[in-house]
């Protein structure tokens, strides 16, 4: 069966950065790529918006640019000179905000995985991360995803860092994506835990031991950190092992919200070359 994989693209080089990434790590597998652009006039400017009716000429410019920039992209990546038997395409431009036309496109195409930049054309740079990529990681929560930076390497991942408080119990079905991408890229998971309180209570021993037994299939091993924090540690861990990817399940109720609340590791987002996983647990 092949996976089902969105690239959402506004055209720019980080887009086009985090395409290339997932076609790399998907490289070996039966893929459809779903190449998803939205054309969208911002609200505040009324005047366009209410020239966005279908069939008004702004409406079919803006959708013939659209298709256009869909298909000169579609022959860059498909069909140059590394074209792979293993991939397909398809293309979809849609009117919408572009969060919506996302989480519609995840729906409607049953994805599995959604490969993104960090920041669009009109995203400033001096934001970690843009607004869509933080509502796609944070909102959209029946499908994961990698979110590249702008400076990524084009390889697949040899070390991935799943940093943990082991405060939470995790089931094995929402680590699969993580552990289906350390299999298909024989890579190492290196569980982290940052150290708050010392010696681990009789929960957090339980859930580490879930781990060990979660993992079991691919290379995996256990650290610790402690005086940081929880951003200092993951960015100081990453740095120092020169890691290839951070993985996340993001809780509603775990440390990870609290470090979206912060100014994330710079080290790992703004001016990195480490992509970051994003899955969901299943209470959510």
């Amino acid at each position: 069966m092949k996976r089902k994989i969105l690239l959402p693209t506004d055209f720019s080089d980080n887009a086009l950065q985090a395409i290339n990434y997932a076609l790399e790590l998907y490289k070996d597998q039966e893929c459809i790529f779903y190449l998803l652009n939205v054309f969208f006039i911002n609200p505040t400017n009324l005047e366009n918006l209410i020239g966005m009716e279908p069939g008004s000429d702004l409406y079919e410019a803006t959708k013939r640019h659209s298709e256009n920039q869909l298909h000169k992209l579609l022959s860059e990546v498909a069909f140059n000179d590394n074209g792979n038997s293993k991939h397909s395409f398809q293309t979809i431009s849609t009117f919408n905000e572009p969060f919506q036309a996302i989480k519609a496109a995840v729906e409607e195409k049953d994805i599995e995985m959604i490969v993104m930049g960090t920041r669009g054309q009109t995203n400033a740079r001096s934001k970690i991360y843009g607004s869509t990529a933080i509502d796609v990681m944070e909102k959209i929560r029946n499908c994961p995803v990698i979110v590249v930076p702008q400076l990524a390497k084009r390889e697949i991942p040899k070390e991935i860092v799943f940093p943990t408080n082991y405060k939470t119990n995790f089931k094995k079905q929402e680590l699969k994506h993580l552990i289906n991408i350390a299999k298909n890229s024989n890579a190492s998971i290196k569980v982290l835990h940052v150290s708050e309180e010392g010696k681990l209570n009789d929960q957090q021993t339980n859930n580490k031991k879930l781990l060990d037994e979660y993992f079991e299939e691919v290379s995996h091993s256990f650290h610790l950190l402690s005086q940081l924090s929880v951003p200092e540690a993951i960015n100081c861990f990453v740095e120092s092992r020169e890691s290839d990817m951070v993985a996340f399940i993001n809780s509603k109720h775990s440390f990870f919200a609290s470090i979206f609340n912060q100014p994330l590791v710079k080290g790992i987002t703004y001016d990195s070359k480490v992509p970051i996983l994003v899955m969901h647990d299943l209470k959510n």
